[in-house]
């Protein structure tokens, strides 16, 4: 009950996050500069032309009740149409939204164990090892996640020639059909997770084996994989699992960056299109879908870690 109380409470206060980063979001592409007129009307439109354009597409309408509109639309399933192009809202989010979570658990199932070994050889081992791989994390976190996929593409397309530059994708195909083509995002993506995954991880691991508890285990001779894997790991579950969240959170911006990159027909790749047309409803639509999943992602790893914590307790 205490669990179904603590899930009822935090999804509530999600729903409340989401309507205000939503109506943040709205704020934000109200105040920026330019509109959607000139991509839909055509640069060298009139006056006239301009001005009936913003009308039809109700830009001279008070910010609020645009916002107040759109709400109740999507309280319905009804998320508009985009201004350039008239395509649905909801029909580009079925269709690339997949794109991005395959790539987001792809390079999670990269990431996931690779950060727990990290973490726990690092954790346990101390010394040399431990400053080598913190510091290559530290570096890691540090450059910008262009500029690791500038350095896979040099490497790994331009250099050796083994895999493609872009992730071109066929049409009406989908990233599964041609593999190849998710290697070079999953592997930046990877090495951007694995950066910020390990070093939580490290110190999560650290912390545990530093506790009375393990001491004890030492103490009556468990060492090793032993130790590892019946003291130190359920014991840093819950950490382990909080980091492993973060690092998804630290994901979702990354992705946006590493699918224009690669021209990767993700969720990403339509958001940057859709903030450079100023076309709003597309732009409202995906950001608050984003919003939508990191939340959900955040109450998922919440969950776990109250689960988790709750049978530590009760396992003492």
């Amino acid at each position: 009950m205490r669990l179904l109380a603590f899930a009822v409470r935090r999804l509530a206060e999600a729903a409340v996050l989401l309507v205000l980063l939503s109506a943040a979001v709205f704020a934000a592409t109200a105040v920026l500069p330019g509109d959607a007129v000139s991509a839909v009307a055509g640069v060298d439109a009139t006056a006239a032309q301009r001005a009936e354009t913003r009308t039809e597409l109700g830009l001279d309408r008070p910010v609020t009740e645009r916002y107040a509109d759109w709400v109740a639309g999507a309280i319905r399933g009804d998320l508009g149409r985009g201004f350039v192009g008239e395509r649905s809202v909801a029909d580009v989010l079925a269709t690339r939204l997949p794109n991005s979570l395959l790539l987001a658990a792809l390079t999670l199932a990269v990431t996931a164990p690779l950060a727990v070994l990290l973490g726990l050889w690092t954790g346990l081992r101390g010394g040399v090892a431990d400053r080598v791989v913190s510091t290559s994390a530290q570096i890691l976190a540090a450059v910008p996640e262009f500029v690791i996929a500038a350095l896979f593409v040099a490497v790994l397309a331009v250099w050796l020639e083994l895999l493609p530059r872009v992730s071109v994708i066929p049409l009406g195909g989908t990233p599964l059909d041609v593999p190849h083509a998710l290697v070079l995002p999953v592997l930046t993506l990877s090495a951007v997770g694995l950066a910020v995954a390990t070093r939580l991880l490290r110190v999560s691991v650290a912390d545990t084996a530093a506790t009375p508890y393990c001491e004890a285990a030492r103490l009556n001779g468990v060492r090793g994989v032993r130790l590892a894997v019946r003291h130190i790991l359920p014991n840093a579950a819950g950490p382990a699992v909080q980091a492993l969240t973060l690092t998804t959170g630290a994901l979702v911006g990354s992705a946006v960056v590493v699918e224009n990159v690669f021209d990767y027909p993700g969720i990403g790749r339509e958001l940057q299109l859709a903030v450079a047309a100023r076309d709003v409803p597309m732009v409202q639509g995906i950001a608050t879908a984003l919003v939508a999943v990191m939340l959900g992602v955040l109450l998922l790893g919440d969950l776990c870690t109250r689960l988790l914590g709750a049978r530590e307790r009760h396992g003492r």
